[in-house]
């Protein structure tokens, strides 16, 4: 499996682009600030086509670069996954920043351009993506946001140890060492602590886990040492 990750030029929000091989069809996920040239870099390099983009929750960070990457794809606008919870958010992510926030981003990236995705699909718990000859699986996590998903594949990239045999894409909800927060418009402490004991803990130690922000990670790590686990029993 061919993975490749970048941080956006904004908030350190990590880009995936996952396929089976190089000179495949690819997905994209979680396309934030200022991603666009350097997946039309990635995609030229390594001889790629985007099929659809996935995202992990509506947050700006995480959204920013939905559109134009689903247009630039070729002559047909490819798909959007997004949980049906959090879909209102596409509609325009920047009217939904707290004032301060909104403020500042307007004066760093401007704010004309914003379109919504051409053709999004919404998703839901136990649900299924099979695109680009990928398989994942939906779960969904609220407590960063209503609509947080992870997505799920039994498969890892190239070059990784032997004893991991599952991906976990956590956005939001499962950083290393700690987690998404809870305190945004959308969140809950206690739609987040559900989420980390029935949907985190159940994961196996063999899973890496590729989260929205910072480094990658493994359950096994993170069940012995993240403090947010601690203490939760499934």
């Amino acid at each position: 499996m061919f993975m490749l990750s970048f941080p956006a030029a904004a908030f350190a929000t990590n880009c995936y682009v996952v396929a089976t091989a190089p000179g495949q069809e690819c997905l994209v996920v979680d396309p934030g600030i200022g991603v666009v040239d350097t997946l039309r870099s990635v995609f030229a390099e390594h001889r790629l086509r985007p099929a659809a983009v996935l995202l992990t929750h509506g947050h700006l960070d995480h959204v920013f670069s939905v559109t134009p990457v689903c247009r630039d794809a070729g002559p047909a606008y490819v798909p959007t996954f997004i949980h049906g919870d959090d879909r209102y958010r596409l509609e325009n992510p920047v009217d939904l920043l707290s004032p301060d926030l909104k403020a500042m981003f307007i004066q760093q990236f401007g704010r004309d351009g914003w379109q919504e995705p051409a053709d999004v699909k919404t998703i839901a718990d136990g649900d299924s993506v099979q695109i680009a000859g990928i398989d994942l699986d939906v779960r969904h996590a609220p407590g960063h946001t209503e609509g947080s998903v992870m997505f799920g594949m039994d498969a890892i990239a190239n070059g990784v140890p032997g004893e991991l045999d599952r991906t976990m894409f956590s956005g939001d909800v499962l950083f290393a060492g700690s987690i998404g927060r809870t305190d945004l418009a959308g969140g809950s402490t206690e739609a987040m602590t559900d989420s980390l004991r029935d949907v985190v803990l159940p994961l196996a130690d063999s899973t890496l886990v590729l989260p929205g922000h910072g480094p990658a990670t493994t359950m096994k790590r993170e069940r012995a040492t993240n403090p947010y686990l601690q203490g939760l029993t499934q």
